[in-house]
């Protein structure tokens, strides 16, 4: 993979850098300490990537990712953004700008590039088949590693070589090599050992290594294969003997690239604390490490970080001013998108209060911020593995189910019309199954729901003045916990109701029953104005149970994301396109990033916490099935703070 690279900062050192370390990988550099020599450079043709400087001495960095993004040529160009800049703010104006990545001063140097190979990656994909593979040669002997590069070289190989163990398994996880040849005697990490480490990566694990080595002891071949190589050959033999060992283990290796995440490349860690200090502290040990790492001082801060910029591992402060560590971890992990992240909490507590209060909170480890950074590292990387893992299997599952779907598919397509009238009666039967089931699952649970809240009331009453506050506020989380239920229970079966049954088509106006829907609304919170604006003459040809089903989720979460607008408006109306009409619900509430639109309409799937905005989860999937059901689709379109609109056709 390679192409030019521009690289725009004032500082001669940082362009140099940068430079050599591009240029070791096998890219070509264009070097700009000017937005003046950037615009001359770009001109002249188009570039891989771009490493930008926020600050410049004729301009701002952010503004040329402006006007690259505004210019077709340059348009879809990966943009990696470089600053000096701490503060969260800076880091997400130039995100919301349009950049790819950004990577804070100071900065690891093979962080970098390996974040820029990922960005080519993801724009480009994988090379093609006719490309040279990449082999790359670990061995700490100078001579020993240019004859053998030398070697490959002529035999048409693109090389990569390392000096080290340390070194080898971070330009492994950086370049995904074809093939490695590893020496099995160097300083620290031996031969043997590095390819134990590259069989434990998911992403690598995949890749042939052949093992080098000038020992003839007994035994050497079986512990090298034993311990995951592929091949084993002696440093003694012809140069052509390697080469065609080399070439055998490329031939039967796997051409699927794994596309999971290297253990060993890059990670991006987010640190929260309120005390500079510790978190200066914090990053400074963690950059050493090769993380990069992104600060913030609040939980606040935090959650803006997150919604533009993913992370691989976050290490939040308990205690802190403003929204405390619990509550940021409570509201990511009750995020669908972020909540799969691995948090760990810092606290000064100690003991089981500090274990409780971090694990009830939600965290996935903690660690007392008294403890030797050493046992943080191994914490870290120990949720980085875990989170790896589970990311493997998740795609392995998921492969397994898509392949057990094409073989159904295909069983389908070989069924006869009859088998096919016998498989709506027996899917009509599933069906009313599930309704009844439904219907039964509702009344064994509202039994004991009933009796949670009766028990709990009568408890509260009797026995109010020997209870201290936190056990009466215990007790209100077990009746707020019981009301919860109850109110899923009730979605679920709405959402069950939406999905069977027969649909009963007539004109339906939509107009009256939005104004009923809206005046229902008012009457349960008559505190509030809002102003809303429905259109006259809206109707449409459907199943009037279900449309109002629909249209008390759409009206109800505009009511309800409106809430803490000084202003709030809500419309109801409809467009026409080419075929029909396009139904719309608009609101100037809390609004949504559009990069999480898809998870807008699965069940259980919030982008607002509970304490911010109350529900189940469940609405705009009851929405999505009632519109699917009346052969029509739903999408929406939405800004943080600026409103949602959704859009339904029937």
């Amino acid at each position: 993979m390679t192409g030019a690279v521009l690289i725009v900062d004032d500082s001669l050192t940082v362009r140099m850098d940068l430079a050599e370390a591009f240029e070791a990988m096998g890219f070509r550099t264009i070097r700009c300490a000017t937005v003046a020599q950037a615009r001359r450079a770009l001109a002249q043709g188009s570039v891989a990537l771009a490493v930008l400087d926020v600050q410049l001495p004729d301009g701002d960095g952010v503004e040329l990712l402006k006007e690259i993004r505004r210019t077709p040529a340059t348009a879809e160009t990966p943009i990696l953004l470089l600053s000096s800049e701490a503060e969260v703010k800076s880091r997400i104006i130039g995100l919301q700008t349009g950049a790819d990545d950004y990577v804070g001063k100071p900065y690891d140097t093979g962080y970098v590039v390996a974040r820029a190979r990922d960005l080519l990656r993801s724009r480009l994909g994988a090379p093609s088949s006719e490309q040279a593979a990449t082999i790359l040669i670990v061995d700490d002997s100078a001579t020993s590693r240019e004859g053998l590069r030398l070697a490959l070289d002529t035999a048409g190989y693109s090389v990569l070589t390392a000096a080290s163990g340390e070194e080898g398994l971070r330009i492994a996880a950086n370049s995904r090599p074809s093939a490695i040849v590893v020496d099995g005697v160097m300083p620290e990490i031996d031969g043997v050992t590095l390819i134990r480490k590259i069989r434990l990566d998911a992403a690598l694990r995949g890749t042939p290594c052949v093992l080098l080595t000038g020992s003839d002891q007994p035994g050497d071949e079986l512990r090298a294969l034993d311990a995951g190589a592929d091949a084993f050959v002696h440093k003694g033999d012809d140069p052509a003997v390697i080469l065609a060992r080399i070439a055998a283990v490329l031939r039967t290796a796997g051409q699927d690239k794994a596309d999971t995440a290297s253990l060993l490349g890059p990670k991006r860690i987010l640190a929260v604390d309120d005390s500079a200090t510790y978190l200066q502290e914090l990053a400074t040990r963690l950059r050493v490490e090769g993380y990069d790492v992104v600060m913030a001082q609040s939980g606040e801060e935090a959650i803006q970080m997150l919604s533009v910029q993913s992370v691989d591992c976050i290490l939040l402060d308990l205690v802190m001013p403003g929204m405390g560590g619990k509550e940021t971890c409570r509201r990511i992990k009750a995020s669908p998108v972020v909540r799969d992240i691995p948090l760990i909490i810092l606290t000064a507590l100690g003991g089981q209060e500090g274990m409780i209060d971090s694990l009830s909170a939600g965290a996935d480890d903690y660690i007392q911020k008294s403890s030797e950074f050493e046992i943080l590292k191994a914490r870290i990387r120990a949720q980085l593995r875990r989170k790896q893992f589970e990311d493997e299997h998740r795609k392995i599952r998921e492969e397994l189910l898509r392949r057990q779907f094409e073989v159904s598919e295909a069983r389908a397509a070989r069924t006869t019309a009859e088998a096919r009238a016998a498989l709506a009666e027996e899917l009509q039967r599933k069906n009313k199954e599930l309704e009844a089931f439904s219907y039964s699952i509702s009344h064994d649970l509202r039994a004991p729901l009933r009796a949670i809240n009766g028990f709990s009331q009568a408890l509260f009453e009797s026995a109010d003045d020997k209870l201290d506050a936190g056990e009466k506020e215990n007790l209100a989380l077990v009746r707020e916990s019981a009301n919860r239920m109850g109110h899923l229970i009730d979605d679920m079966l709405r959402l069950a109701r939406a999905s069977t049954g027969e649909l009963r088509r007539t004109t339906v106006n939509l107009t009256e029953i939005a104004h009923q829907l809206i005046a229902d609304l008012r009457q349960s919170d008559p505190g509030r104005e809002v102003e809303v604006i429905i259109q006259e003459g809206l109707a449409a040809d459907g199943d009037p149970a279900l449309l109002r089903i629909a249209l008390t989720n759409l009206l109800g979460n505009a009511w309800k994301f409106t809430s803490q607008r000084p202003n709030p408006r809500i419309e109801f109306g409809a467009t026409l396109d080419e075929l029909h009409s396009v139904f719309f619900v608009r609101d100037n509430g809390a609004g949504f990033n559009m990069q999480y639109a898809s998870n807008l309409f699965g069940a259980f799937q919030r982008l607002h916490s509970v304490d911010e905005f109350p529900g189940t989860g469940i609405g705009l999937a009851t929405v999505q099935r009632v519109i699917h059901r009346h052969g029509g689709r739903v999408w929406a379109e939405g800004t943080v703070d600026q409103g949602a609109t959704f859009f339904f056709t029937l």
